[in-house]
């Protein structure tokens, strides 16, 4: 599911699960969970680099392995792991940088954009996708989008469930950089090797400081996605996406 790499001071991970387009399910979570603790207390590794196997980032959440919870307090209880690897994302000491080929959807989305720096190729594809599954955005982009695109064109790209790609992404300030497909990799650990000649401390803290007002809307979106998980419109959407027809949603 999660491959780890070392390259200097860089870590490298892949989602490797392409028959699911490295959907984003618990096994996964809990690797790139593990990686970033591990990350965060290897004094010689000083960034990260994440990318996508077999032509896609990720589709966002399992959908398959995905149940209902009929418990409010166990619904905020699945949100803990996904936001200490949010938070170690965004506000850890050490850099990210995204490399995104294909598809980049739903929480996979909000994994992209957790990263300090987004490279895509020119076929990438970015969708919020939650409104499908009557769902709120998650993994933080509640906090990411708006602080990347500016809050207008954020709500926008999330109530109409936009998909964006490649060129307006780099247009709009979604991802910082278009790169053929063949170089992704190679300019992403290019990006990622600068920090190595950069000071760590002021580094983290800089990331730090940017990342502020970050609990107070990962707090809301557990308490809310914790109902919305609870929802009729939210099995609707879960069948729906599963069986491949359109959602009827009722507004219950």
């Amino acid at each position: 599911m999660l491959e780890t790499a070392r390259d200097g001071t860089t870590m490298v991970l892949t989602l490797n699960n392409p028959a699911k387009r490295n959907a984003l399910s618990a096994p996964l979570r809990e690797g790139l969970l593990e990686a970033f603790l591990r990350l965060e207390r290897d004094r010689d590794l000083r960034a990260a680099v994440i990318i996508g196997a077999g032509g896609n980032f990720c589709s966002g959440g399992d959908i398959d392995s995905m149940n209902q919870s009929t418990d409010l307090a166990a619904g905020r209880e699945r949100f803990r792991g996904v936001h200490e690897l949010t938070r170690l994302m965004i506000r850890g000491s050490k850099p990210v940088i995204a490399a995104v080929e294909g598809w980049a959807v739903g929480a996979g989305l909000g994994l992209a954009l957790a990263a300090d720096t987004v490279i895509a190729t020119p076929g990438a594809r970015f969708r919020a996708g939650f409104p499908q599954i009557g769902l709120i955005a998650d993994f933080g982009l509640l906090h990411t989008l708006p602080a990347r695109i500016g809050p207008a064109r954020a709500r926008q790209f999330l109530l109409y469930d936009e998909v964006v790609d490649a060129e307006r992404a780099g247009r709009i300030g979604l991802t910082d950089e278009t790169v053929a497909s063949g170089e992704l990799l190679e300019r992403a650990l290019a990006l990622a090797g600068r920090f190595s000649q950069l000071a760590p401390l002021a580094t983290a803290q800089t990331r730090a400081a940017l990342a502020r007002g970050l609990d107070q809307v990962l707090d809301w979106e557990r308490d809310t996605q914790a109902a919305l998980l609870q929802t009729a419109d939210h099995a609707e959407g879960r069948t729906a996406f599963l069986e491949r027809r359109k959602p009827n949603f009722t507004g219950r």
